[in-house]
């Protein structure tokens, strides 16, 4: 009988064609525009030129994503959040300033 292997990483972030949901929207939307540019501007040289456009976008798009060009995507929270008062005095100098 055939079995099948668990998919435990279910709440890790949702891929489609190795790219996340925000950079897949960008290259779809990239793909929409180019359908416009072929349909108002039909030539072959029009089409070779989207086409190439496209698949460079695709490619840079997913070496962004594995960290490859740049770090200009990464983490903008911090890890941690808590509301703990950040307090500017250093104690230790406070202190040996009255000594």
């Amino acid at each position: 009988m055939k079995q099948f292997k668990v998919y435990k990483d279910i709440r890790k972030q949702a891929m489609i064609l190795g790219l996340p949901l925000a950079l897949f929207a960008l290259l779809m939307s990239s793909v929409l525009l180019s359908l416009l540019v072929v349909i108002f501007s039909f030539s072959l040289i029009t089409i070779g030129v989207v086409v190439l456009s496209n698949l460079g976008l695709y490619i840079i798009l997913t070496h962004l994503k594995k960290g490859k060009i740049g770090h200009a995507f990464k983490r903008v929270f911090p890890k941690e959040i808590s509301s703990k008062h950040i307090n500017v005095i250093a104690y230790e100098r406070a202190e040996s300033d009255d000594v």
